[in-house]
């Protein structure tokens, strides 16, 4: 088999903590063991929409990899969009969402001019490979073709080798409560912290793992929130930690939770579930697609804290419900992909759009 070569086009590290920049990195690191080898190109992580004005030089780039096949994440499409479309000689191009168009963590302006953006090099696209089926669906719905759209869910092994945390993460309590998750507005961490302030003091300690520093004006209000004397204590953050750090948390966490208003797939959701914790989250996103309600979790109303503690403080400390729960957690993750599993699927959507490409070019 000839190896494939891949250009995957991002905006800013692809070393960032994120879910999507994750995913990039594991199927990358997956790719010759699927014969594929991925190269990056990624535009400056300015203020938008200044990445732009380093279109030529990442023209320049991709031609000298001598990709078959440019993979562009839905991060920096809009702003790799115009230079795609006047580049010459480039090799056929898929897209790869973990964002409907415009993104989801911007303003209504912006969001508005990024859409339009993001839809013209979508057009331009052959292949659109889609992180979850609650984000295909959001495109069907805004008129994209299906027979383009190819879901390629994330895996849902966090780390080979966990490493797991020092001491007991109850500390003394009935339960251990994980949430993993950047300090944005849009994972909800305020919500999930007035809801747990409401808990028995004894009933959970809650775990926080994610960058602190990625909205400094929300931090600032989290951090206000956790030095109220209800929390105090009871709350225990740990900053960025390594994939394997995660996986050791997960490991010994009882609970998962994420007040999440926008989740296009929630990675952390699947690989808490993998790891046999009920989850806890708003009825919104994809997280209906992974959990069922009373399940193998428990999705309750976006904004309904009163509903959201009540939640927490069932798994936390009824040990006999939360144990059935976990089970059905983990039944239900192992029929999600593992890494391996996704970069196959990915790269077979690939290998399939070059093949296209050469047939439809022969005489």
């Amino acid at each position: 088999m000839t190896e494939l070569a891949v250009t995957l086009l991002t905006l800013g590290d692809p070393a960032t903590m994120t879910g999507g920049y994750l995913y990039h990195r594991r199927v990358a690191d997956r790719a010759p063991d699927h014969g594929a080898r991925v190269q990056f190109v990624s535009l400056p992580k300015w203020r938008f929409p200044l990445p732009a004005l380093a279109g030529a030089t990442m023209i320049r780039k991709i031609h000298a990899q001598k990709p078959d096949v440019l993979l562009v994440d839905s991060i920096v499409a809009g702003l790799a969009g115009p230079w795609l479309g006047a580049a010459r000689g480039l090799p056929p191009i898929a897209a790869i969402l973990h964002q409907p168009p415009g993104g989801i963590d911007h303003a209504s302006s912006r969001q508005r001019t990024q859409a339009s953006l993001d839809r013209a090099l979508y057009k331009r696209a052959q292949r659109m490979i889609i992180a979850s089926e609650d984000l295909a669906n959001t495109l069907h719905a805004q008129g994209f073709d299906p027979d383009l759209l190819a879901v390629v869910p994330p895996g849902r092994d966090a780390a080979a080798e966990p490493i797991d945390p020092p001491g007991d993460l109850r500390q003394d309590r009935q339960a251990a409560i994980l949430s993993v998750g950047n300090w944005m507005a849009r994972k909800g961490l305020l919500d999930l912290l007035e809801s747990f302030s409401n808990l028995p003091p004894n009933a959970a300690t809650l775990h926080l793992v994610g960058d602190e520093n990625v909205e400094p004006d929300y931090a600032a209000r989290v951090r206000a929130r956790l030095e109220r004397p209800d929390l105090r204590d009871r709350v225990v953050t740990h900053g960025v930690v390594s994939p394997a750090e995660v996986a050791g948390f997960y490991r010994r966490a009882d609970v998962f939770a994420l007040a999440s208003t926008r989740e296009p797939y929630g990675t952390v959701y699947g690989e808490a579930m993998a790891a046999g914790l009920p989850v806890v989250g708003w009825n919104a996103g994809n997280l209906p697609h992974l959990a069922q309600h009373g399940v193998e979790g428990l999705a309750v109303p976006p904004g309904d804290r009163v509903a959201l503690t009540v939640a927490l403080l069932r798994l936390a400390t009824d040990d006999a419900y939360r144990a059935k729960m976990a089970a059905a957690a983990r039944r239900k993750a192992d029929t999600f992909p593992t890494w391996d599993d996704t970069s196959r699927m990915l790269f077979t959507e690939l290998r399939a759009l070059t093949e296209k490409t050469v047939r439809e070019a022969q005489p």
